[in-house]
């Protein structure tokens, strides 16, 4: 069983929802990630998901663009990255690690060598927006064979038929996007999500993470009434942002914003215990 099937079965039994923060490796500087990545977790993460900076990242809007623009100042490469989780698992050997990014770095390295190189440090799933699931099997067979999820996303657009090819090929969870759309946009209808996800569950076992538009405590506790995980990014990144000036700040600022979702998804899941 790997770490995020483990992690996913232990909050089932507790009847909890995991929160899985996302944060731009390298961002505003590389030696912040790894104590961020600390923080989050003692503030409830879950999971977390660390996004590789790239130049033209597709899915994401104008806050995430420029995570990856500052940490790309500081020339942060996929190994770089890999060595950041290395780091972070020489004292947190459970919380799984997701990495978030294209699939341009990952070609170049080639699929066997960075499947190898990911599983070395730690690493317990990888989510490559622009891999499209009927070309993905080189990549997934090289991640699974060492213990590795390939996660995939899914969207409102997203077809019956298309679902079932990409849960053929899924592990670990399934992403589901909540609206067409990049990244930090403020367009969160909880109400199509919830019967999207109803048609996605005909399809997979796997537990549904939800992302993209959840910005506070009130739209965390909205989306975990009816996922199994709230995916966090813009919110977090927005507010590395605004201290990228004083990095010292951003750990216990983001602790700070991540414990007030965790409070108010968990007051969701006490309430449906009931």
């Amino acid at each position: 069983m790997s770490r995020i099937e483990s992690c996913f079965h232990r909050l089932a039994e507790q009847q909890r929802k995991a929160l899985i923060p996302y944060v731009t490796a390298g961002d505003p500087q590389p030696d912040v990630t790894v104590p961020l990545m600390h923080a989050l977790v003692e503030a409830g993460a879950d999971l977390i998901e660390v996004g590789v900076p790239f130049s033209d990242p597709m899915a994401d809007g104008p806050v995430i663009q420029a995570a990856c623009e500052r940490a790309l100042v500081h020339h942060t490469s996929l190994h770089d990255v890999l060595d950041m989780v290395r780091e972070f698992r020489t004292t947190d050997t459970e919380t799984p690690v997701v990495l978030m990014g294209y699939l341009n770095p990952v070609e170049v390295w080639g699929y066997n060598a960075f499947a190898s190189a990911a599983a070395a440090a730690g690493v317990d799933g990888v989510l490559m927006v622009d891999m499209p699931p009927e070309e993905a099997s080189s990549l997934t067979g090289a991640l699974r064979e060492l213990g590795i999820d390939a996660i995939f996303l899914l969207a409102p657009t997203t077809s019956n038929a298309r679902m079932n090819i990409i849960s053929e090929s899924a592990s670990g969870f399934v992403y589901y996007v909540s609206f067409k759309g990049v990244t930090g946009a403020n367009r969160l209808d909880v109400s199509k999500v919830a019967d999207k996800l109803v048609e996605v569950r005909k399809h997979t076992d796997l537990p549904i993470g939800v992302g993209f538009g959840i910005r506070d405590p009130e739209s965390a506790a909205e989306v975990a009434r009816i996922a199994d995980a709230v995916v966090v990014g813009s919110a977090l990144v927005s507010r590395i942002a605004e201290l990228a000036d004083r990095p010292e700040t951003i750990p216990p600022a983001l602790a700070e914003t991540l414990s007030e979702m965790r409070s108010a998804i968990d007051l969701v899941s006490a309430r449906q215990q009931k």
